[in-house]
């Protein structure tokens, strides 16, 4: 209870206004308004093809919006100037599908990235600051290794260790258990609440994953491929108990159509 009520006592860090995304004249969502509060873990959910990472990517910045605004606290994302954005965005961290490490690099080397192109810091500071990341997600010890040494979930950790590198303010994921087995995708759900709370920072997936959904997320939106809308928004459970919508009950049940919560 004190998590679905969370959220009466926080601010809010993003917030999306009559948001519509397009590709040329073809739209992709319409209509979207819904609010990601400081310290959320929000989720994006949806069938398949209902624009989920094209949403993540128009809050990353990478994508323009059609119509409609999108808010980091109190500023208009795309109304800033060019480097007022490029503040915004540097104080979030992205971990990709794919992870998207470099291959011809080390886990060091891939983490410390951010930091070379974005601080002045010296070399050495760079290097401690960088083993330190990859300790709090399990891999330290593991700087000097390949991404091609790694396991799946030893690589999604990488990554997760290369977004964390600015000490981001907003965690961006997309379908990062897409690949891991049960039991690492639930490690992988733990170590995201743990960053967020050591952080202090908000988190945004996309995810169609139940187990996560149901076991980290506090806050949540409902996309639609159909309508090309927004179905609802709050916290996951919440909707799982409360929807009279076939679609989000279908969804949330995996078809069942029952409303029993398995994941606690």
């Amino acid at each position: 209870m004190k998590d679905l009520l969370a959220k009466e006592n926080r601010s809010p860090h993003i917030k999306v206004e009559d948001l519509t995304m397009a590709y040329g004249d073809k739209i992709i969502q319409k209509d979207l308004t819904f609010t990601i509060y400081r310290g959320d873990i929000f989720i994006i959910m949806g069938g398949s093809g209902c624009g989920k990472s094209t949403l993540l990517k128009h809050l990353i910045g990478l994508i323009r919006p059609k119509k409609g605004k999108i808010f980091f606290e109190n500023t208009d994302f795309w109304a800033a100037t060019q480097d007022k954005r490029l503040e915004i965005m540097r104080r979030c961290g992205v971990l990709y599908q794919s992870g998207a490490l470099w291959s011809s690099m080390t886990l060091l080397e891939n983490v410390a990235l951010p930091l070379i192109e974005f601080t002045a810091l010296p070399p050495k500071t760079i290097e401690a600051l960088c083993s330190l990341k990859l300790r709090l997600v399990g891999l330290g010890g593991y700087e000097d290794y390949y991404p091609s040494q790694l396991s799946g979930g030893m690589r999604k950790r990488a990554a997760l260790a290369r977004a964390m590198a600015m000490d981001p303010q907003v965690l961006f994921f997309d379908e990062p258990s897409a690949g891991l087995d049960p039991v690492s995708s639930k490690h992988l759900d733990d170590l995201i609440v743990e960053i967020r709370d050591s952080l202090g920072a908000t988190v945004v997936i996309v995810t169609h994953e139940l187990a996560s959904i149901f076991s980290i997320g506090t806050n949540s939106v409902f996309l639609d491929s159909e309508s090309k809308t927004m179905l609802a928004t709050g916290h996951p459970k919440k909707l799982l108990e409360e929807t009279n919508n076939e679609k989000i009950l279908r969804f949330l049940t995996r078809g069942t159509m029952k409303r029993e919560v398995a994941v606690v």
